[in-house]
């Protein structure tokens, strides 16, 4: 049985313990102590930022995963919707997802939670679910499995990552599969495009009433894409339909508010870079650890954690195209 065939047999619970050690290879796995200012309290410092009619934003740091921000570098959204409020993205934590219930609940007292999306499966965004009613978490039947099979692995490495910042944190289903390209809640619609690239779901929410786009992990601004779950090809084709959808805005998964479409544009950018350097290391024959030490150019140098990002990039991806490039060479001894 070749290498290939034997990785396509794979249970799912192999799988998803081999993209934790992946993850763990990356450079995920931290086992730091949480800075003297946060080490006490472990509190999340959430602030809501409005971004258009009666919609929120919570924006993350621009950083990496770390004992020190507890996680909190995800951007999140609320939006006040009549009869309650809307929820996208929930954050890293059970602790991130009462922090920003607290939040919710100070800036439209008064309403109730009807909504919640998720946006794709990654950890950072669906980890604050528990804190939520499950009957009104709602995502497409592709991240619900996705979740399902990856939720455990995801825990183990957030827990080993940011420590007693997780504790109590589970992860909990959505239970609403959406099947639909759209759905009215209270007194706003949401229309859906469900695409694929950064993860195998990644769930794009329009409101009508505002042209805000929440835009998921598919875009990226100021910060290096991550790639853990990553297929480039499918990648760039949702960037190619996220740039024609109407919109006003676009809030992406990670960095500031995007009025120019400039996220479409630079992760679009970074994507290209990275898969023709990757090829190119491949073709140069060299290591994986060479790879990782070629230099980024000028124009990608002051996104955030970019070399991080890359590195780990390297070694999500580098195998791949490996597989496509190198010519397999039967050895009989």
């Amino acid at each position: 049985m070749t290498a290939k065939h034997h990785a396509k047999n794979l249970s799912a619970q192999e799988l998803g313990r081999r993209q934790f050690l992946t993850w763990a290879a990356a450079g995920c796995v931290y086992a730091g102590a949480p800075s003297m200012a946060n080490a006490a309290k472990l509190l999340y410092p959430l602030n809501a930022s409005k971004i258009a009619e009666k919609t929120w934003a919570v924006y993350g740091l621009p950083e990496y995963f770390t004992q020190e921000n507890g996680g909190h570098i995800v951007n999140v959204a609320f939006i006040d919707a009549g009869d309650g409020v809307v929820v996208v993205d929930t954050g890293t934590s059970k602790r991130f997802g009462e922090a920003l219930l607290a939040l919710i609940q100070a800036t439209i007292p008064n309403k109730p939670i009807i909504r919640v999306y998720n946006t794709h499966h990654h950890p950072d965004h669906v980890f604050g679910n528990q804190v939520f009613d499950a009957s009104t978490i709602a995502a497409t039947p592709q991240i619900i499995a996705a979740l399902s099979r990856d939720g455990v692995a995801f825990a183990d490495n957030l827990y080993r990552l940011l420590g007693d910042w997780m504790r109590g944190t589970e992860h909990v289903l959505p239970t609403v599969a959406l099947e639909s390209d759209s759905e009215s809640i209270g007194d706003r619609t949401f229309s859906f495009t469900s695409l694929s690239g950064h993860t195998e779901s990644d769930l794009i929410i329009r409101d009508d009433s505002t042209g805000v786009l929440f835009g998921g992990d598919l875009a990226f601004l100021s910060r290096a894409p991550t790639t853990p779950s990553a297929n480039l090809p499918e990648w760039h084709d949702a960037l190619d339909a996220l740039e024609k959808m109407d919109r006003s805005v676009i809030l992406p998964g990670h960095g500031p508010l995007d009025t120019t479409g400039e996220s479409i544009t630079q992760t679009r950018g970074y994507l290209t870079w990275l898969e023709a350097s990757l090829r190119e290391s491949v073709d140069a024959g060299l290591t994986m650890n060479e790879a990782m030490s070629v230099d980024i150019p000028e124009e990608f140098n002051n996104l955030y954690v970019v070399r991080t990002e890359f590195e780990r990039s390297v070694v999500h991806l580098y195998r791949q195209f490996e597989d496509e490039i190198l010519q397999e060479v039967e050895v009989t001894r």
